[in-house]
């Protein structure tokens, strides 16, 4: 039997590389949990969401700013949700798109209050209205959010 050669190994791994990053493109949907290092604040009766934002970047576990419409020049965008009182729960941000579900990511809730974070890499004929459900760990939709996705406006010099 031949023996594969580094350059062989090389080829074969950056081929299924490649492969994985293409599989990736059409369904992205990543997460973050945060720890439970963060100090609780009393939430109101019965309030298990107390944010729920489309933003275009989190930093220091924080949104950074937050969305309702984005045009289909950007392809990337991220749902931020604080949840209170869920903790020991799997929660889980759906996302869906026309009807259809388009991806879910599960948290393992570990505190009182815990932020969570998704993301969806989107494609430029994705335009309309997304949601995100966030369902706890019974199947109860606890809180949702949505954003339209828009046709990218063209330059006005633009004469086409």
């Amino acid at each position: 039997m031949p023996r594969e050669t580094p350059m062989k190994k090389a080829k074969l791994l950056l081929s299924a590389i490649a492969l994985f990053s293409i599989s990736l493109l059409s369904y992205d949907v990543t997460a973050q949990e945060t720890d439970a290092a963060i100090t609780a604040t009393a939430p109101a009766a019965g309030e298990q969401v107390a944010r729920a934002v489309f933003t275009s970047d989190v930093q220091g576990r924080e949104p950074t700013d937050t969305i309702t419409s984005l045009s289909n020049d950007k392809n990337k965008i991220y749902f931020f949700s604080d949840l209170r009182g869920l903790g020991g729960q799997v929660v889980t941000h759906r996302w869906e798109y026309q009807g259809r579900n388009m991806g879910e990511v599960k948290f393992n809730v570990g505190g009182p209050r815990w932020r969570v974070w998704s993301s969806k890499t989107l494609l430029p004929q994705w335009t309309g209205e997304w949601r995100v459900s966030i369902i706890d760990g019974a199947g109860n939709t606890v809180g949702e959010a949505s954003f339209n996705y828009t046709a990218a406006s063209q330059d006005a010099g633009d004469s086409k």
